[in-house]
């Protein structure tokens, strides 16, 4: 999907200060690596947001290619001051991702993660704002949605899983339903999971912000549209999850082992920093610790049964099930 942009369709050009400084501001939260082949629709994509008050935090770990010089051009191009540019810690990209939400120098009111090789749809930013800033300032509040799947030519051939059921802690704890490239957090999320995240040994950041913000019973906002043109190609890092063949992988990464670690990992960060967890989330994590030490596979099964823990479609249950009777969970 070509994304070029002619100057006359630059939205924020056509707007004075006065009016987009009285918008909130929103940090759009971007890591790179290596990332020249599709960056620049991806950059061009922000400048055609109808919310047109953004800042763009880069944190790069350690390009080779022409990733600095694209970045470099397009802060001449939208204004020094809207791009800030840091070096990433070098960990992958989860920590590269957490390293931005832990900076101190970054202010605003919301923090939007960003994938070096996506497209955001103009509505991206207004849409999910207009969710966010319904929510009390104290509370904190997360928005992610479904996205639309696109080759590495920009052609779209499907859309994400579509999730029906509540976002929840009960089901934070065994699935993530919510990209990273999708989610924006208000302050008062963004403080509660900078204080509670190690910048690395986490399985991902997307799911480690879920985990987070449910467990404290912040509000969660999951929207079934979708306004970011998730591109698949050979070099993602993390890839779509709703193919037949994405499925047959992980079910093979279950009997390997591969869902028990990250779940090892999981309930490791948790309880070093357990201080984040409600009353009725710590009553579902200690559950959740007890079915995955279950001696039988019967006991286990029942103390699913007798849990509050689910995921979000009936395979993905069955897929559950069978974790747990096996004891892979």
């Amino acid at each position: 999907m070509n994304q070029s942009i002619k100057e006359d369709q630059i939205i924020y050009s056509a707007k004075s200060a006065e009016v987009i400084n009285m918008q909130p501001r929103v940090a759009i939260l971007l890591c790179t690596y290596n990332g020249q082949e599709f960056l620049q629709e991806q950059l061009d994509s922000f400048v055609v947001q109808t919310h047109a008050n953004w800042v763009l935090y880069v944190s790069d770990d350690g390009s080779t290619d022409n990733t600095l010089q694209i970045i470099e051009n397009f802060a001449k191009r939208v204004g020094e001051e809207r791009v800030i540019l840091f070096k990433g810690p070098r960990k992958g990209f989860a920590a590269n991702f957490l390293s931005l939400i832990h900076h101190d120098e970054i202010k605003a009111d919301y923090f939007s993660f960003s994938d070096q090789d996506d497209v955001w749809l103009p509505e991206k930013l207004e849409v999910s704002l207009n969710w966010l800033k319904q929510q009390p300032e104290n509370i904190p509040a997360l928005y992610c949605s479904r996205t639309i799947l696109i080759d590495a030519k920009g052609r779209a051939f499907g859309q994400s899983d579509l999730f029906l059921k509540p976002p929840s802690f009960a089901n934070a704890l065994v699935q993530s339903i919510g990209g990273g490239n999708t989610m924006i957090l208000n302050r008062a999320a963004r403080n509660l999971v900078s204080a509670h995240s190690p910048e690395d040994g986490i399985v991902s950041h997307d799911w480690w912000v879920y985990i987070v913000v449910s467990g404290n019973e912040g509000a969660i906002k999951y929207d079934p549209k979708s306004y970011v043109l998730y591109r698949q190609h050979g070099d993602n890092l993390v890839g779509m999850n709703g193919t037949w063949m994405a499925r047959i992988r992980r079910m093979i990464l279950l009997f390997q082992g591969r869902f028990r670690s990250w779940n090892e990992k999981n309930i490791t960060l948790i309880l070093s920093n357990i201080g984040f967890l409600s009353r009725a989330s710590l009553y579902t994590f200690d559950h959740f610790c007890e079915m995955r030490s279950g001696v039988s596979s019967i006991s286990r099964i029942n103390l699913l049964k007798n849990s509050s823990i689910y995921r979000q479609t009936l395979l993905g249950n069955v897929g559950l099930i069978v974790a747990v009777w096996f004891n892979k969970i």
